[in-house]
């Protein structure tokens, strides 16, 4: 594809910012879901796992991670990956932004919206965000996410990986083939308001960390994972994220990769874990932006090791709230360019 096609294709992506659609089977949160994707987020916090646990802060059933909401999301964004967002062999993340408005418990019943919500050109690759709102079966939004990834086409790596994800890619996802022409695209976009931002996270009582004994300043103890290409394939089954560069070392390379790379959702949600751990409620948080800024490779012949840390950035003591700066290491690197969380506390 030439410099000029180029152009071309992102004016042609541009025009198609604002696509919309709602998703039409709804997700139910089982129980053992979440304790699966817990576990592939090495997040092993009571209320994940033990009923009374979670009884004991208040919830109904069990509490789905933080960063749970990526599953129906992957889901719900597979038909605009393959009939709007063409073009691209592979995508690489590079920021993500949770809204948790109340924590998502077993039973909730949840729709998805999904938005074609920016596409932006940066040094010469697309930034592409999608937006998620999920709603529960009362009508009340619950979370929202924002995900921006950088599209990756064979011009700008090895014309060779064409043909490499085409034969590795699951049999019910093809990112390839299906090229939406102008002539056969159609654009279909939001009727009506925005789903209203709900207001439980105001009012819920958190079982997080006491308000008055926390100082800005604080630091988060650090805490070590490991990640082997095993926990990578993992993640990769529980979440639905069939994207082999986080497990095919040649398509990796193919996409300019050094090497198989953790997912960045693997990542952002092992932070997560380390702060409900911190915190003491998963629930407590109200947003997690993160920035990512490096790769974490996990090699062949080891763990790919990630170290994460960080300190409190503010307190709020008219809200009982406060700002967490997290931070995350690969191999001596970041990896987390910014990662904050804003959080309740008791």
């Amino acid at each position: 594809m030439t410099s000029t096609e180029t152009v071309a294709e992102n004016s042609a992506l541009m025009a198609r910012v604002g696509h919309y659609y709602v998703r039409e089977q709804t997700y139910v949160v089982g129980r053992e879901k979440v304790r699966e994707y817990a576990r592939a987020v090495q997040d092993y916090h009571p209320a994940h796992w033990d009923e009374a646990a979670a009884a004991a802060l208040g919830y109904s059933g069990l509490v789905a991670p933080l960063t749970f909401t990526s599953i129906p999301a992957m889901a719900a964004n597979q038909k605009l990956m393959q009939e709007v967002v063409v073009g691209y062999e592979t995508y690489v993340q590079t920021e993500q932004v949770f809204e948790q408005y109340r924590p998502i418990v077993v039973g909730d019943e949840l729709t998805t919206d999904v938005e074609l919500s920016s596409v932006r050109r940066i040094a010469g690759k697309d930034m592409i965000t999608i937006t998620n709102t999920f709603v529960d079966a009362h009508g009340e939004t619950v979370h929202r996410m924002h995900t921006t990834v950088v599209g990756v086409s064979a011009d700008e790596v090895d014309p060779g990986i064409s043909a490499a994800v085409a034969k590795v890619m699951m049999h019910d996802v093809d990112i390839l083939s299906v090229e939406a022409s102008a002539a056969d695209y159609v654009k279909t976009v939001r009727q009506g308001q925005a789903p209203a931002d709900s207001e439980a996270v105001a009012t819920r009582t958190v079982g997080s960390r006491n308000f008055d004994e926390l100082t800005k300043g604080d630091l988060i103890p650090e805490h070590q994972t490991k990640l082997s290409r095993g926990d990578l394939v993992n993640y990769a089954g529980v979440s639905g994220d069939a994207n082999p560069i986080h497990w095919d070392a040649d398509i990796a390379k193919l996409a300019g990769l050094p090497d198989v790379i953790a997912h960045g959702m693997l990542t952002m949600g092992l932070g997560a874990g380390v702060i409900s751990e911190w915190s003491g409620d998963p629930g407590a948080v109200r947003k997690y932006s993160v920035r990512l800024s490096a790769p974490a490779i996990v090699p062949s012949d080891g763990r790919g090791d990630v170290v994460y840390g960080g300190k409190v950035k503010s307190l709020d003591p008219e809200t009982r709230s406060g700002v967490v700066i997290l931070t995350a290491k690969a191999n001596e690197k970041k990896i987390f360019g910014m990662a904050t969380l804003e959080l309740r506390f008791s």
